[in-house]
C-alpha cells in the first residue's frame, strides 16, 4: 500500500516531498533530541603516522581527530579555537545537509570567512538522517595535513536498520605525503608547475609504514620503530558480525579495500541503504563513505591482513596495511600470508561496474522526479591560463571570492564576484574527449549557477583526456548541502539524446560523492530544495586547489539572519567577530 501511495504522489507532482515527510516521521525520534558539545583545539604537531616525522594539523593532539558519534536529529556543538598561529582554518562536516543552517557548512569562501589564528569559531548544527560521514579542512589544502575525522549518526533508540550486526566500527583510509602543503601548493600555482606526484603512504585509521631502511633517512627523521606507526589493529571476535564504516579522505588516491579472506557485504553509502551485495574488495574514492559488514567466520587461530591499493592511477605507493586481529591472538602477529593486491590498477570496467551495482534498498527507496527542470553539463578538463596549469569546468577555472558568497548575496554585494551566468555546457560535437585539447588555453571565473528554488536539475559529468594524451583521470565530485540520484554511468561521450533512455529512475542510490570515470561521464539529478549557496567541486585536493569546481545558489532569499560571526573577510572587515 506504501508504495502505491508512493506511486500516485509521484505521478502528481508531489511524491518527493511527502516520501520526505513520511521518512523524516517514521524515523523521527521518540525522546528529545541530545546536544553533544566538542571542544577541539586545532594546531600543528610534529607526528609520525608512516614512520616519517612531519608537522601536521591535530585536533586535541590526534590526527584523525575525534569520531562525532550523535543521533539523528541531535545538534551538534563544535567549539573550535584556531591555534594554528600562522594560518587561518575552516572545517567542513561532509554529507550533512545544514537544513536551516547553511553558514555552518564550513567551506571557506563559500558560507563563511575563515577563522582566523586564536580566534574560537562556535559550529552548531543538526545531524538529521543516520548514516556515515566525515568532516575535514576546507581552507587551502590543509586536509591533506591531517585535519580531518569521522562522523557516525546512529538511528534513533527503537528504531531498527534493515540488517543485524553486532559490532561498529569506523575506519578512515587516506594517503600521506611527506613534503608539506605549502610546498606542494608553491608547485601548484608556479608557471614552472611541480606536480605534487604519488604519494608516499597509505594510511588505514592514521597509520602506515613507509621504508625508513630502504630510503637511507635518520632516525630522527624516519623511525620505523616509532610506536606512531605500528599498524593500526582491528580486534574481533570470533563468530560475529562487524559493520565496518569505511570513509575514504585521500589528497588524490581512489582506493582499493579488502580484508584478507573476507567477503564485504556493502549495506551502506553515504548514509544511504543499499541493496546489499557482496564483494570481495571495494573501490573507494575520496570523499566516499560505504558500510560494510563482515562476519568473523575464518580460521580464529591466526590474523589477517587488512589492505588499501592505489587504483586508478599507474600504482607507484606501497600497500597500506592493517592487521584483522582475531582474539585472543596477539594484535600484532603479523599474518605470514601475502596482503591482497586488489584489482590491476587501469581496470576501468571492473570500477565501473563496482559504481553501477550500487542500488538504493528495497523499501528505501526515495524515487527520483521522473523529468528535470534543467540540465547543466560540466566538462572536466586539465587547461593553461597565462601560462599556469589549472583545471577547468566547461573551459572556465574557478577562483573564490574575498567575500564569501552566502554574505555577499544576503548583503547584497553583488560586485564582490562576477555576474555573468556560469557556462551550462561545453561544444560536445566537436569536442574530442579521447584527446589533448587542440587549445588548450581557459579562463578564470567566480561566477556561479542560479537554480530555482524547488526546481529538479540534473548533473552530466563528462570527463576528457588531460593535457598528456592517453591520460583521462577519474575524478570524485562532492555536492554541499545535498544527496542526489545517481541516474547512470557510461562510457565515452554522453549522447543527450539516447543516454537519457536508460536512466535508472527505479531504485537509484542517493548519494553526495560519487566518481567520474576516466573518459566516461556520470548522470545526476537533485532537488534545488535547501535554501543557501552551495559547493559542487572535486574532491581531490589539487584539483580542487587548481579549479575543478563550482557553486550553485538557491533560495538564498529564504535564508535566516546570518551570524556575524561568519563575517570579517573582504568587504565584511568591520563587521564584529565574537
Amino acid at each position: 500500500m506504501l508504495l502505491c501511495a508512493t506511486m500516485h504522489y509521484q505521478r502528481v507532482g508531489i511524491g518527493l516531498l511527502l516520501w520526505s515527510v513520511f521518512f523524516t516521521l517514521i524515523l523521527a525520534p521518540t525522546v528529545d533530541a541530545r546536544i553533544r558539545h566538542y571542544k577541539w583545539e586545532v594546531k600543528y604537531e610534529f607526528k609520525s603516522p608512516d614512520c616519517y616525522k612531519k608537522l601536521a594539523i591535530t585536533i586535541n593532539g590526534r590526527t584523525p581527530g575525534p569520531t562525532i558519534q550523535a543521533q539523528q536529529g541531535d545538534t551538534v556543538i563544535v567549539e573550535l579555537k584556531n591555534g594554528l598561529v600562522t594560518e587561518n582554518v575552516a572545517i567542513h562536516w561532509h554529507g550533512i545537509r545544514q537544513i536551516g543552517t547553511p553558514w555552518m557548512d564550513g567551506t571557506e569562501g563559500v558560507t563563511q570567512c575563515p577563522i582566523l589564528p586564536g580566534d574560537t569559531f562556535i559550529y552548531k548544527f543538526v545531524v538529521d538522517r543516520p548514516g556515515t560521514y566525515l568532516y575535514h579542512a576546507h581552507y587551502g589544502m590543509q586536509r591533506e595535513a591531517g585535519l580531518y575525522g569521522a562522523i557516525r549518526v546512529l538511528v534513533p533508540d527503537g528504531v531498527k536498520e534493515p540488517f543485524s550486526y553486532d559490532y561498529d566500527r569506523s575506519i578512515i583510509l587516506n594517503d600521506w605525503y611527506h613534503k608539506s602543503t605549502f610546498e606542494q601548493a608553491a608547485g601548484l600555482s608556479s608557471k614552472s608547475f611541480v606536480w605534487v606526484g604519488e604519494p608516499q603512504s597509505l594510511l588505514i585509521q592514521g597509520r602506515g609504514r613507509f621504508n625508513c631502511l630502504a630510503s637511507g633517512l635518520q632516525a630522527d627523521t624516519c623511525n620505523s620503530t616509532n610506536p606512531e606507526c605500528s599498524p593500526y589493529f582491528l580486534t574481533v571476535v570470533p563468530g560475529k558480525t562487524y559493520r565496518l564504516r569505511i570513509g575514504s579522505l585521500t589528497s588524490l588516491s581512489a582506493l582499493n579495500f579488502a580484508i584478507e579472506g573476507h567477503n564485504l557485504t556493502v549495506v551502506e553509502a553515504d548514509g544511504h541503504y543499499v541493496e546489499p551485495f557482496v564483494v570481495q574488495n571495494l573501490n573507494i574514492y575520496s570523499g566516499e563513505t560505504y558500510s560494510v559488514l563482515v562476519r568473523t567466520d575464518q580460521d580464529p587461530s591466526r590474523n589477517y591482513w587488512a589492505a588499501t591499493n592505489v587504483i586508478s592511477r599507474n600504482r607507484t605507493t606501497p600497500t597500506g596495511l592493517a592487521i584483522f586481529n582475531y582474539y585472543p591472538n596477539h594484535p600484532r602477529r603479523s599474518p605470514r600470508t601475502a596482503p591482497p593486491t586488489g584489482p590491476q590498477w587501469n581496470d576501468s570496467d571492473y570500477r565501473l561496474a563496482q559504481s553501477v551495482a550500487i542500488k538504493a534498498r528495497q523499501g528505501y527507496i526515495i524515487p527520483p522526479p521522473l523529468t528535470s527542470d534543467r540540465v547543466i553539463t560540466l566538462l572536466n578538463t586539465q587547461n593553461r591560463i597565462d601560462g599556469y596549469m589549472r583545471w577547468s569546468v566547461n573551459n572556465v577555472s574557478f577562483t573564490l571570492p574575498h567575500t564569501p558568497y552566502l554574505i555577499a548575496l544576503k548583503k547584497n554585494m553583488t560586485h564582490v564576484f562576477d555576474q555573468t551566468p556560469a557556462p551550462e555546457n561545453y561544444d560536445s560535437a566537436s569536442y574530442d574527449i579521447f584527446s589533448a585539447p587542440k587549445n588548450p588555453e581557459a579562463t578564470y571565473s567566480n561566477s556561479i549557477y542560479r537554480l530555482k528554488f524547488n526546481s529538479t536539475v540534473d548533473i552530466i559529468l563528462q570527463n576528457a583526456n588531460s593535457l598528456m594524451n592517453n591520460t583521462s583521470e577519474t575524478h570524485p565530485w562532492h555536492l554541499h548541502g545535498h544527496d542526489f540520484w545517481v541516474l547512470g554511468y557510461g562510457k565515452g561521450k554522453f549522447d543527450p539524446v539516447n543516454d537519457p533512455k536508460k536512466y535508472n529512475l527505479v531504485n537509484p542510490i542517493m548519494k553526495n560523492t560519487v566518481p567520474v570515470h576516466s573518459y566516461g561521464w556520470t548522470a545526476l539529478r537533485f532537488r534545488a530544495d535547501n535554501p543557501g549557496i552551495w559547493a559542487f567541486h572535486c574532491h581531490i585536493e589539487s584539483h580542487f586547489y587548481m579549479g575543478m569546481g563550482v557553486v550553485f545558489e538557491e533560495g538564498v532569499e529564504r535564508v535566516g539572519e546570518l551570524p556575524s560571526s561568519i563575517m570579517g573577510c573582504g568587504e565584511t572587515k568591520g563587521v564584529y567577530r565574537p
